[in-house]
């Protein structure tokens, strides 16, 4: 959009640009900076236009995205171009992830590298590795307290390393993420050491206080993310003697984005990290990045308009790379990190579908989808050229943060259901054989979090353990209905890495003093690849898992309704123990695919006919591109045994 303020600002700006960093290889940047410069221009002026040095900053900030592309390797330009060609590329049912540790999955980055064809052998095409910049050891917050942004730390290797396997995923079209953590930096980060040694210019990086009357006024409304090992919001340096805030842990200190120089900064950061061959950028906290005094502290329009700043000058540097939003919040909030008021995503083109996470071990502990189906319901419309990470693990806690609305439309008392889910999955429950952990207790409130592994939560530990076959079938069948659900819903299903060999609780981190009171390592384990072997014996529990799930994405990848175009249709079918929803092909709306779903031990019967009047959807023929079999069915009556999904289709597809 042209508008003559800003654009007369933006030739003063490129005339006094530093000459190396001008010249014929910088067309496409010239492009894309004047067809964003407007909004880049109108947010930087809302955020820091009152400010007496605006205008060097702003001339910083065109100089930072220029020097990063002229740094971008042309390989990485190329693919820009490719991808603005085909915007809807991520879109695409292609796209399965997998999260993991560098560390975990293999013992450094050069022996990741040679463990890579793991990812295409499962149907994987995008990996995420956890952080892995440089961190203090015993104070690392597992990789997310950074005290150097632009290297990673020597367990994992050398820049060279990510470089390569960068190279190596490439050639094998895997998408490779990132994270960013955006929010903190370590306390022994660079800026921080040089604010404690008395340094204001770097002080003013931080929420630093002389005294306890403005941290106090900021305590009244904000919450405590880890009451159990970090209560409060603001720590005491000795060295300074001042407050500083630090909402995560004490070794945590909060940025603070008000001085546009650190925003500049964490660009910089951000498009250095693009141009190592990132594909995807996981922003870390997000939701925190704006602080005000009487509110909670997360969510603020600020943070909103922080990051629509990022991805417009994203777009200008580096337009093939997307965000991931890490925002863990309410539905009603999470939706926002994907854009307002737009047609198209303009701050991050991905979020975590925590809330669909919950909801389906909500089912799985209930054995109805009474709570599931409500939550679904009341899940925001995403926006186009947006679309949600869907997981069932990942490095964090579980949160139970369903809206109480929807609980209380389901029959239920808000604070009785969620204790019944703490006890359920943390083994306090009769029966449960749930193995999971308490996390981030917190007295004030009586709420909790709950840690654990995949197959622990769903009850293959406690099965082994007693040596019951008839259990063991019962969780490998909870554990594939789950990923059935993940792979079919709309979005990037994201696995986690252990999960497709059915790994346990890892109890090993109770022997680690920097690592005791945190319950959630017992899900950040090693892989253990001589039981990783044994995905290729067949009886093993390893072959069950392993070669279902790969199934299953390969089915996926051939399935065009389940590309994510907000063509989803949700079903209540009168039965509490089912879950339905119609997945359509955009360009053929009669295509469909029927997902259903069996969350009770006992079987049950849903009528096709009916379904038929409402979705469009024909059962004569009907199939499940799961298994390419006809399902069990009486008359128009389909059977559903326990624990058990189907992928419907009454149309032919070639697979």
């Amino acid at each position: 959009m042209y508008e003559q303020v800003s654009h007369s600002l933006l030739n003063d700006i490129l005339s006094e640009l530093d000459p190396e960093i001008q010249g014929e290889g910088l067309r496409y940047f010239y492009t894309r900076l004047g067809a964003n410069f407007y909004p880049i221009h109108s947010l930087f002026t809302i955020l820091y236009g009152k400010r007496d040095d605006f205008r060097s900053h702003i001339q910083h900030l065109v100089e930072t995205m220029a020097r990063q592309y002229v740094q971008r390797p042309e390989y990485l330009r190329a693919s820009d171009l490719e991808r603005e060609k085909d915007h809807n590329w991520f879109l695409s049912q292609e796209w399965v992830g997998m999260a993991l540790y560098a560390d975990g999955f293999a013992r450094d980055l050069p022996d990741l590298i040679q463990r890579v064809n793991y990812f295409p052998e499962l149907g994987v095409n995008m990996v995420h590795l956890m952080p892995m910049m440089q961190c203090p050891q015993g104070a690392s917050d597992g990789g997310y307290a950074i005290s150097d942004f632009r290297q990673i730390d020597s367990r994992f290797g050398e820049m060279e390393d990510v470089q390569e396997l960068a190279g190596e995923l490439r050639k094998r079209n895997i998408l490779l993420t990132l994270d960013v953590v955006v929010n903190h930096t370590s306390n022994e980060h660079q800026w921080a050491k040089l604010a404690q040694a008395g340094d204001s210019c770097y002080q003013d990086y931080y929420y630093i206080f002389d005294n306890r009357e403005i941290p106090d006024m900021f305590e009244v409304s904000m919450p405590e993310i880890f009451p159990e090992t970090a209560p409060g919001n603001f720590t005491w340096n000795e060295a300074m003697g001042k407050w500083v805030m630090t909402v995560f842990n004490s070794y945590q200190w909060d940025l603070n984005y008000s001085n546009p120089a650190v925003f500049i900064e964490m660009l910089d950061i951000i498009l250095y990290w693009a141009n190592q061959g990132t594909d995807i950028l996981r922003l870390d906290a997000v939701a925190f990045l704006w602080k005000k005094i009487g509110s909670i502290c997360q969510n603020e329009r600020e943070a909103h308009l922080l990051l629509q700043l990022m991805k417009d000058c994203c777009q200008v540097t580096a337009p093939g790379v997307l965000f991931i939003a890490e925002a863990i919040v309410a539905p009603v909030e999470i939706i926002k990190y994907f854009g307002e008021d737009a047609i198209h995503a303009k701050e991050c083109e991905i979020a975590y579908n925590a809330t669909f996470m919950a909801l389906l071990w909500d089912a799985v502990a209930t054995k109805n989808a009474r709570l599931l189906t409500q939550g679904v319901k009341s899940l925001p419309d995403k926006l186009d050229r947006a679309t949600w990470l869907n997981y069932l693990r990942c490095h964090d806690d579980i949160g139970l943060g369903f809206d109480d609305n929807d609980i209380r439309a389901v029959e239920y008392d808000p604070h009785a259901h969620r204790q019944f889910l703490i006890d359920y999955y943390t083994g306090n429950y009769d029966n449960s054989p749930a193995r999971g952990l308490p996390f981030g207790y917190n007295d004030k409130t009586g709420d909790t979090r709950i840690s654990g592994s995949l197959a622990s939560l769903a009850g293959l530990e406690s099965a082994l353990e007693d040596e019951d076959p008839e259990r063991i079938d019962v969780a490998i069948k909870t554990i594939l209905l789950l990923h059935g659900m993940i792979m079919a819903f709309g979005g990037i299903p994201l696995l986690y890495y252990g999960d497709a060999i059915g790994t346990l609780n890892d109890r090993t981190y109770l022997g680690d003093p920097a690592k005791a009171n945190d319950s959630r390592w017992a899900h950040r384990p090693r892989m253990d690849w001589e039981k990783a072997a044994l995905r290729n014996t067949p009886g093993t529990i390893e072959y069950r898992l392993f070669t279902a799930i790969k199934k299953m994405i390969a089915v996926r990848k051939e399935v065009a309704a389940f590309a994510d175009f907000n063509n989803r249709e949700l079903l209540d079918v009168g039965n509490p123990h089912l879950f339905v929803f119609s997945r359509f092909e955009v360009l053929q709306p009669t295509n469909r695919v029927l997902v259903v779903a069996n969350f009770d031990s006992a079987p049950q019967h849903l009528n096709l006919e009916d379904i038929s009047r409402t979705a469009y959807f024909r059962y004569g023929s009907v199939r499940d591109l799961y298994t390419g079999e006809r399902p069990a069915m009486f008359k128009e009556e389909l059977v559903i045994p326990p624990y058990q999904f189907y992928w419907l289709t009454d149309y032919p597809l070639a697979l």
